[in-house]
């Protein structure tokens, strides 16, 4: 069986950069429209730029860590990657789709991998409705923000607001607030991976949101719709051993 074609692609820093020169030496690579599999070299931020970059020919992606994190990344070596590549385990992920309105009436939508955040702008805190499948289900939460991840998402931004983690396989999204002032005691909610939620901000004006669907942000919103989007998918690769699963799994036990 034929090797894959892999394309190549780095992070702007000189990690990423001088792995990059050492793997184009040690293997043929294509460009990256051309290529059966796009290597990744860098941190969880890059992989993310590489996913949203190459969002319409869902070409799988093996990334190798050469920034801090890596959590959506293996570990980097040079040796035997076409054999990593072939034995390697293929992880589907959806994303969630968000349609923003803001205060002059411009409607925006956005892809998010690992959540939507919404996030005060000024001094005041904000004040937000959430719905969940057009019912309100909570009139008037009081916080910095609040946001929606995925489960591939829920160990990031979302775990350091306190939100759970959720299995890759458990079919559910997380809804956690950010600094909520009222209700105090309200932790978030798990919902359905069909949910639609909706945010609706009160007093937008006096107390300005915004909404980030990963690295892309809209300011001045004053509603903000968020859903599964079911007509995508982004494959990513892991060696067998440390699939995101696995990862996941790792992080509900971890010190």
């Amino acid at each position: 069986m034929a090797s894959p074609s892999i394309a190549v692609c780095s992070a702007d820093t000189d990690n990423a950069n001088e792995a990059d020169a050492r793997l184009r030496k040690l293997y043929a690579t294509v460009k990256p429209e051309a290529a059966d599999v796009i290597v990744a070299l860098g941190g969880d931020g890059f992989m993310l730029q590489t996913l949203h970059r190459h969002i319409d020919r869902n070409v799988p992606v093996f990334g190798m860590n050469r920034g801090s994190v890596g959590f959506l990344l293996n570990e980097y070596r040079e040796e035997a990657l076409l054999e990593r590549i072939a034995a390697a385990t293929k992880v589907t992920l959806n994303p969630l789709r968000m349609t923003a309105t803001t205060i002059a009436g411009q409607r925006v939508s956005a892809i998010a991998i690992n959540e939507v955040s919404l996030f005060r702008e000024q001094r005041q805190s904000a004040k937000i409705s959430i719905a969940v499948d057009g019912v309100v289900r909570l009139d008037e939460l009081v916080c910095d923000g609040v946001l929606v991840a995925t489960p591939a998402g829920s160990t990031a931004y979302n775990l350091s607001a306190h939100g759970p983690i959720i299995p890759l396989g458990a079919g559910l999204l997380a809804l956690t607030p950010i600094s909520a002032f009222r209700p105090r005691r309200w932790r978030g909610a798990m919902l359905n991976r069909g949910a639609r939620v909706g945010f609706e901000v009160l007093e937008p004006e006096k107390r300005p949101v915004s909404a980030t669907a990963d690295n892309m942000e809209v300011r001045d919103v004053v509603s903000v719709e968020v859903r599964e989007a079911t007509d995508i998918a982004f494959t990513l690769l892991f060696d067998p051993d440390q699939n995101l699963e696995e990862r996941i799994l790792k992080e509900q036990f971890a010190p």
